[in-house]
Order: C-alpha cells, then structure tokens, then sequence
C-alpha cells in the first residue's frame, strides 16, 4: 500500500491580507503530479482542508477541481478528515454517496470509530479517521464523565483502532491534535489553553502509521512513523525557514514503512529579509526572487520617509515591516535630557534631507537649535 500523507491546505488563507489562492492552486497541481508519478494508492488529507468553517466559493471550486482530476482521472482514492478548522458537518455532506467514487470524507465524529479499507495494487490497508473533536464531544459520546483532556478524549478513541480486528493489515491512524513536545508556529490555532490540549505521542506508537495535521512544519514524535506532514504552503512569516513538502508513506508486510518527503516549491517563497533601507533597495536590483511575500527588519536608526512606499518599489510583495533598529534604540538609549535634544536635531535633519533632497544648511541648523532650546525652556515653565 502506497499513500500520500498530507494536511493543513486551509485553502482560502490570506497571509497579512493578500489572496493565496494561486500560491495554493500551483502547491495542489505540484500534489497531483506527484500522486500520478509515484503511482500512490490514495492521498490522505489530515484535517484543516478549509481555513474558515464557512470557506469562499473559490476555495471549494478549487477543491473540487483537485478532486475530480485526481479521483475521476486518476482513480486514486482520497481520504479527508476534518480539522479544527472545518466545519465537520459541511465537510461531511453527502459523505455516503461520494464512497463509491473513491471519495471518503470525514465530517462529524461518530462513534464507534468507522474503519476504511483502502485497496493497494500490491495490497489493502485499514485507515482510522478521527476528526477533531473537543474533550466534551467525546465524553459526551461516550458517556464517559473522566475524559476532560484530549489527551484522555484520544486514548479512549484509540482504544477502539486497537480492539478492530485488522485481518493482519496495517493500520493507519489519522488524526488531527498537537502532541507533546512538537515543534509550532503562529499561524495554527490553539487547540485549549494551559497546555490541556497536548497529547502524549506514546499513545499512538502502537500502530503502523500515523498521519498527523494541526501543526504547519513537518516532523515526528517519538517514533518515525508518528508524523506530521506539515502544511504544503507556508502560512505565517514564522515559517519562513521551514522545507515545506508533503510525505509519502509506502507499508508492506512485516516491515518498517518506508517513508519519503517530497518537496513543494510554489515559485512564491515566504521570506524575511534584514538590514538598512539603502542596502536592501540595492540587493533587490540582483535579487531573482524579489516578488517573494516579504517581511523586512529596517537596522536603520533614523528617520525615514516612506520606507513601506521606496520597498514596495524594489520588492513588490513586502507585507509587513518592522523597524528593529529604532527598537532597539528606544530599548537600550539614555533618554537624558542632551540625548533628546540630540535626537530631534538628528531625526528632523534626516527628514528634512529625504524630502528636499539635500541636507540643512548651516543657517537652517543654527535656527533648528534655536527653536528646539525654545522649546525645551518653555517645558521646564
């Protein structure tokens, strides 16, 4: 059995604003092509397909279009839970009638646990479908009044993939939830707060595979085959440094899965970018991938005039700017009374430079002093 572990598409994201969809239509054709290549049995999804319980009608058409290509074209079979970010009730519409098609999607949770067979060419696997669910849902369902952790929630949940009798065929456990100890990033949701929501990864050690999603940077816990696929598109600046991918999982018969990252390169990094204003203005001149999505760190100490307007002009996706250097600066500066003064004069002096385009003259600077020892004498009144 061959299969393409995935998560986290959140298709419909915004990153500071601007539209990711294309970014994310290029990351799912890359998915596909992959499918077809490596010649996978099924693709599953774990969780957070949409980033918003009601998702814009352009983020389902694209998802219907991956779909239909990959089921219709392809006849590779498509398993997707729901996230914390779903709605597991839209998620899970007309769930029965799209199984004959190849299509299994996992709204709501139900109990007991479902088990899907996938069929291989070489052989079948079982898959455990656990959708995100809060510690209350499944107390509820299970009438069960000691599980107030998700901790708890997961290891009753488990419970019933251990008692199924798997005909001797692996099992493969997805599952949407942070476990403990794993690395994260600001773009994913809390689960609780407090640290109710991690789980321990020894709970799921037991299984053949498990397909994890919720956190955006691609890993494992405890045993290799404990892992998060990670998110195929980088969705805040926190996870400018991560190799985004999506994994491929091939299990056989009475031995370790085989397990494989494969790359995806949208041709729009996320990227932070650092230093003075005039020296990133210049290095954007050589840089070939200026029109990446930009966070930039200014060291400059100064005034500035319209840094956002002169970067955008250079790097035409800057979306955020941070002004490190005058941070800095206002952090760890001696706010003495001759240190004032010498700032405004420094600071009025660069302004009135960027706007004329030449600096104060010698009279200019000499009233500039006159006005601020004014100024400071009315203060002490």
């Amino acid at each position: 059995m061959k299969f393409i572990h995935t998560s986290d598409w959140h298709l419909g994201r915004q990153l500071h604003g601007e539209s990711l969809l294309e970014q994310q239509r290029i990351a799912l054709a890359q998915i596909a092509a992959l499918a077809v290549e490596h010649q996978v049995d099924a693709l599953i999804i774990a969780g957070d397909i949409y980033d918003r319980a009601i998702p814009p009608a352009s983020a389902v058409t694209l998802l219907s279009e991956f779909l239909d290509e990959l089921i219709g074209k392809h006849q590779i079979q498509v398993l997707i839970t729901s996230g914390n970010h779903d709605s597991a009730e839209r998620l899970g519409f007309a769930a029965k009638q799209m199984r004959s098609s190849g299509l299994h999607m996992v709204g709501s949770l139900s109990l007991p646990l479902t088990p899907i067979k996938l069929h291989g060419k070489q052989s079948d696997a079982w898959f455990y479908p656990i959708s995100y669910a809060e510690p209350a849902v499944v107390r509820h369902a299970l009438a069960d009044d000691t599980i107030h952790s998700h901790e708890l929630a997961m290891q009753a949940l488990l419970e019933q993939v251990t008692q199924h009798d798997s005909e001797n065929l692996p099992k493969v456990v997805v599952a949407h939830c942070f476990l403990d100890g794993s690395s994260e990033s600001e773009s994913e949701r809390p689960l609780s707060v407090g640290g109710a929501d991690r789980i321990s990864p020894a709970l799921f050690a037991p299984f053949d595979y498990v397909a994890l999603g919720h956190l955006h940077g691609p890993q494992y816990r405890g045993v290799e085959h404990v892992r998060y696929s990670g998110s195929p598109l980088k969705y805040s600046f926190s996870e400018a440094t991560q190799k985004k991918s999506i994994t491929l999982v091939e299990l056989s018969a009475d031995a370790a899965p085989s397990i494989e990252l494969l790359p995806i390169n949208t041709g729009r990094d996320v990227r932070i970018i650092e230093g003075n204003l005039a020296d990133l203005l210049l290095q954007a001149k050589d840089d070939p991938h200026a029109d990446d999505y930009l966070m930039v760190r200014l060291s400059d100490t100064h005034a500035l005039l319209d840094p956002m307007g002169k970067l955008r002009s250079a790097y035409p996706n800057v979306l955020h700017l941070e002004r490190t250097g005058l941070m800095a600066q206002q952090q760890t500066g001696d706010i003495g009374r001759d240190r004032i003064k010498k700032g405004e004069l420094e600071m009025f002096s660069d302004f009135f430079d960027q706007v004329a385009g030449q600096p104060l003259s010698a009279a200019q600077q000499q009233h500039l002093h006159s006005l601020l020892d004014d100024l400071h004498q009315g203060e002490d009144v």
